[in-house]
């Protein structure tokens, strides 16, 4: 099977060759995260990371990461009331973020363009983006949020209004990314990580806008991937997202503690990827560890709807040589379970 053909069936409950792999990580360490239009250097770098990681390792799907544009800025330095919510947006197609993200996605995606395997640009959900914009002195979970938490409780339907100008910008980012970037689909990541939200007020004031941006996002391919980001004990109340329509589910398997099969179950049959940490044994476990890994994760789940990876991103200073193991693995397992 070609990798196109073997991801299809992945996406299709059928069965394959072999199980796919997909594991990601970012090209420029923290302090250069989202610094893309400040600093060209790290904008560089992240461009040209593409290019080195596949000297050394071909993927079975191709994620560009768009480090040194993430998450997304956001002016909220206007917001003094929950009301002035109400006005926030996400960049404008014309504005420098969005031409940038454009040159990213594009030259990026030249490094693959022999290459027949899936191409993804990396999505964040817009309350995430919302978070992140008006999160002080860190990231989300780690900072102050105690003016978002205030207009929460406040005003919700501010913040719900925040959250559905952002969905519909980052709609159009995506629309833009499918139809100009040569990207297949988005790779969505969304979080309600520690419960930062109440299920109640997730439901009501954040899932719907959420949902509707990927529906719209559905629209153009039917291929998106949902990433529901756990890490480092940051979890999330997996029924949150089981409105989501998606081609298939990445589920943090050891932060949220639901194995791959559970979570195919939880999400109604549809096709799940994942099984390792993103930090322990593929980082830092032998050849044999890295192997014996995947043989566990499919003797659990099966070669059907499932595809290797990570609970979240691999550390970026991960030897490529170790996704290879883990091919291999697929391939000995495949050839002993047929």
């Amino acid at each position: 099977m070609t990798k196109r053909e073997r991801f299809e069936k992945f996406l299709a409950n059928q069965p394959v060759d072999r199980v796919p792999v997909a594991f990601f990580h970012h090209f420029c360490g923290p302090a250069e995260w989202g610094k893309g239009l400040e600093n060209q250097d790290a904008f560089e770098r992240n461009v040209m990371g593409h290019k080195y990681a596949r000297e050394k390792f071909d993927p079975d799907v191709i994620k560009i990461m768009n480090d040194t544009l993430m998450i997304m800025p956001v002016d909220v330095s206007f917001v003094k009331t929950a009301d002035d919510l109400r006005k926030v947006h996400a960049p404008a197609l014309d504005s420098e973020f969005v031409k940038k993200t454009l040159e990213l996605t594009k030259r990026s995606r030249a490094f693959y363009a022999d290459s027949d395997a899936p191409v993804y640009a990396t999505g964040f959900s817009p309350s995430m983006v919302l978070r992140n914009s008006m999160c002080i002195g860190g990231i989300p979970g780690e900072g102050d949020e105690s003016q978002l938490i205030g207009f929460i409780q406040s005003d919700p339907d501010a913040v719900s209004a925040a959250i559905k100008n952002i969905a519909e910008d980052i709609a159009a980012i995506n629309e833009l990314l499918i139809k100009e970037g040569g990207v297949d689909g988005i790779y969505l990541s969304v979080n309600n990580q520690s419960n930062f939200f109440t299920d109640e007020f997730f439901l009501t004031y954040v899932a719907p806008h959420e949902q509707e941006m990927l529906r719209k996002a559905n629209e153009l391919s039917k291929i998106n991937l949902l990433h529901i980001c756990g890490y480092h004990g940051r979890s999330n109340h997996l029924h949150l997202f089981t409105g989501y329509e998606a081609a298939a589910y990445n589920i943090a398997v050891y932060a949220e503690g639901v194995s791959l099969s559970e979570g195919r179950k939880l999400f109604g049959g549809k096709p799940v990827f994942g099984g390792y940490a993103q930090d322990t044994v593929i980082y830092r476990g032998t050849k044999e560890e890295v192997k014996k890994a995947a043989w566990e994760i499919l003797d659990e789940c099966g070669q059907v709807g499932v595809m290797l990876g990570a609970d979240c991103t691999v550390p970026n200073d991960i030897d490529e040589t170790r996704l290879e193991w883990v091919r291999e693995a697929a391939i000995e397992y495949a050839q002993q379970h047929k």
